[in-house]
């Protein structure tokens, strides 16, 4: 799959993106090794710590379906600045996919790609490899 159709996928479900406190609606779409693609939006709530971002929604969507592998992270905004993953997600991505590519766009569509090892250079890890199957 191409970015930009990975891109495009996040930016379909955008409007579904729940953010009456922040005012900032994200959207991500990961793609799986099998090349399933799966979303994901933030949804916000008046306790702030209860907030969802849309990359680990996304993440939880595909491994709720059985996937544990992922090539591809697409992450868009509507406002700047540009969507780039917390550290949660960072955090929670790499349990999954240390090599993922992350692809980020907000506001004008510039496209910004990083490597989740560049974002979170030394993840927690509590075994030196993990099995996910």
């Amino acid at each position: 799959m191409k970015d930009s159709q990975l891109l495009h996928e996040a930016r379909r479900v955008l409007v579904h993106a729940y953010a009456p406190y922040s005012g900032y609606r994200v959207a991500a779409a990961l793609l799986a090794g099998d090349g399933k693609v799966y979303t994901g939006v933030n949804v916000e709530n008046a306790s702030y710590g209860l907030t969802l971002c849309a990359e680990r929604a996304a993440l939880v969507a595909a491994v709720s379906a059985g996937q544990r592998r992922f090539s591809t992270l697409g992450v868009v905004s509507e406002k700047k600045p540009d969507p780039v993953p917390c550290g949660a997600c960072r955090q929670a991505l790499a349990e999954f996919a240390p090599d993922c590519r992350v692809l980020v766009s907000a506001a004008g569509g510039e496209e910004t790609l990083y490597r989740l090892a560049d974002l979170l250079p030394r993840p927690f890890s509590y075994h030196a490899e993990t099995n996910h199957e």
